[in-house]
């Protein structure tokens, strides 16, 4: 009897009311006409800005964060894992290159780069149809999507090469399959021509600050080129970005890592943080929430002790003359650095009398980006050790710092429920990075002198600045003039690549680095078998490293991670895969 009242009053309701009574809109989601105005599109916009912190795609935000801890850091010479041995295998896997396709890490990042993409798209899709906009406004609505569509793109071809270019022609967002196209074409013109309309159709200065300008689409366009080697290209975009941007490098280093230092003068596109903003705190870092130090009475107030510097990291501050131990081969296979390492309390508990030897000079950058016993910790005084450490055996003894806030500025910089959520935005281009990618394009051009001027203007910075703690031997000094000619251009590489290690230490993209240089292979096994063994310091004290790094090998595979298994299966049409796997797994 039900089924026929049912099938009745379906009946009548089919005669008495019209098909749109039962066209319903979902709800939580924009219509097409809300979205079709100014304000819609600004929507949109923020939308998809608002995935630059990596938080927001349905993964972790861990997977994803801007800072690329994880991909570029872990996975690099740069950093261990961190925290115990048990606490996120995930990250372990990467860290000791074991990668397989269903690695949740792969597939998160996957899912926030795809996620940004498609964003972009449906700004550029709807503006055309929106009444309430001038062209220009449109032009630049699209340029900034466009700049922001060629970042996400970025992220994916730097992470697999092989990745599939989605534009608004082939996004259609009612049509899943849309987005269903191979990975077989080189995508490097695509992101170009994004970058290239957004440099040409943005303003040099934004209204609102964390917006792109024409300055931050030049330089990232000339970081295209530089992942393909396109030097000459590269250089003109730089001097541009150089003559005729207005930046200049801020007097301290350390003010690149401060809130009170937000877009700075330096700072070509941040990455913006909020806090106490009526959210829960995600606007503020989250995704790196969990690299703190272990302690309750440390900056963010315990939890969860992740992605803590290597040895090999803090032995390449050493200085020899103020400059680094470093040799004439271009891949570091020559440095020295590494050969007697830095005194620490690894295996000394905090209970236990600790001095540290600060005699031994070191560029004073390093104490800006490491932790370390016995040297200041910004405002919070000397770094106790290991209670500040979760699992010291196995990690380590140090702790990151750039991403630190000062006690002082407690509560006004961090989030009311969540210390560990801050405002401290994260720079993804400064003009620090336009000058070392200026002495890159200048060695590659044969430009020696060149090249060693825009590095000595980094290395003066770092030694008329401020210090952190002034009882450390601090020594840092500018090549001599013609160093880079006379010792040839093999050593002026190795130079170039060594201070960008130690100017963008702990921010995620050596790794990245390393690949495009070439040289990932020799550098990440050299790494692993100087670290798995045990440390010598000056004094002969013998201490353990990363004795889980033993026998753990960087084959020519890793050059690229694996693209995730789920969206190689979720790729099929017709029952084939549109997605081809890299090779090697």
């Amino acid at each position: 009897m039900k089924k026929v009242i049912i099938l009745t009053l379906l009946v009548g309701l089919s005669f008495s009311c019209s098909e749109s009574f039962f066209d319903l809109k979902p709800q939580g989601r924009a219509s097409l006409d809300q979205l079709s105005t100014k304000n819609g599109i600004n929507a949109l916009l923020i939308g998809a800005y608002s995935l630059l912190d990596g938080v927001g795609a349905g993964n972790t935000g861990r997977q994803s964060t801007i800072s690329n801890y994880v991909f570029g850091g872990i996975s690099s010479d740069d950093a261990v894992k961190g925290t115990d041995a048990g606490d996120q295998p995930e990250q372990s896997f990467i860290e000791q290159y074991n990668w397989l396709s269903d690695n949740t890490y792969f597939l998160g990042k996957w899912w926030h780069s795809y996620d940004g993409v498609a964003r972009c798209n449906e700004v550029i899709q709807i503006v055309a149809n929106v009444k309430d906009m001038t062209d220009a406004e449109k032009t630049q609505a699209i340029a900034e999507a466009r700049f922001l569509r060629g970042h996400y793109h970025f992220e994916a071809k730097k992470m697999w090469n092989n990745v599939p270019f989605i534009d608004e022609k082939v996004y259609n967002r009612d049509d899943p399959n849309s987005t269903k196209i191979p990975n077989d074409k080189d995508i490097w013109p695509n992101i170009e021509a994004d970058f290239d309309f957004a440099a040409k159709n943005l303003p040099a200065i934004q209204a609102q600050k964390g917006r792109a300008t024409q300055w931050a689409a030049k330089s990232y366009l000339a970081k295209a080129y530089i992942f393909q080697k396109k030097w000459a290209a590269a250089k003109t975009l730089l001097e541009d970005v150089v003559k005729n941007s207005g930046k200049k490098l801020v007097a301290n280093y350390h003010d690149n890592y401060r809130t009170v230092t937000n877009n700075n003068s330096e700072s070509i596109f941040e990455v913006q943080f909020s806090v106490n903003d009526g959210t829960t705190g995600n606007n503020g870092n989250a995704g790196d929430n969990l690299n703190w130090p272990y302690s309750a009475t440390a900056p963010g107030r315990g939890c969860c002790g992740f992605y803590q510097p290597s040895h090999n990291l803090v032995n390449a501050f050493k200085t020899e003359n103020g400059l680094p131990m470093i040799g004439t081969a271009a891949d570091g296979t020559l440095d020295t650095y590494n050969k007697v390492d830095l005194p620490t309390d690894q295996g000394i508990t905090a209970a236990t009398a600790f001095t540290l030897d600060k005699t031994i000079p070191v560029d004073p950058r390093l104490d800006w980006t490491v932790g370390r016993r016995g040297v200041n910790f910004l405002d919070w005084g000397p770094m106790p050790g290991s209670t500040w450490i979760r699992d010291q055996a196995y990690a380590g003894p140090f702790t990151g710092k750039k991403w630190m806030y000062y006690l002082a500025e407690e509560n006004s910089t961090t989030h009311s429920t969540s210390r560990r959520n801050v405002n401290n935005n994260y720079r993804l281009i400064k003009l620090s990075h336009v000058l070392l990618w200026l002495a890159e394009c200048e060695v590659e051009l044969g430009n020696l002198a060149a090249a060693e001027g825009y590095v000595n203007q980094i290395r003066v910075r770092a030694k008329t600045g401020s210090v952190q703690d002034p009882t450390v031997t601090y020594q840092v000094e500018p090549y001599p003039t013609g160093t880079f000619a006379g010792k040839g251009a093999d050593y002026a590489r190795n130079a170039v690549r060594m201070e960008q290690r130690l100017e963008f230490a702990m921010e995620g993209h050596r790794f990245f680095d390393l690949v495009r240089w070439g040289i990932a292979e020799k550098v990440l096994n050299k790494y692993a078998a100087e670290e798995s063994v045990q440390g010598t310091e000056p004094s002969g004290r013998k201490f353990n490293k990363r004795s889980y790094m033993a026998g753990k090998v960087f084959a020519s595979k890793n050059l690229y991670f694996p693209l995730p298994q789920d969206e190689i299966l979720n790729s099929q049409k017709g029952g084939q895969p549109t997605l081809k796997q890299n090779p090697g797994y």
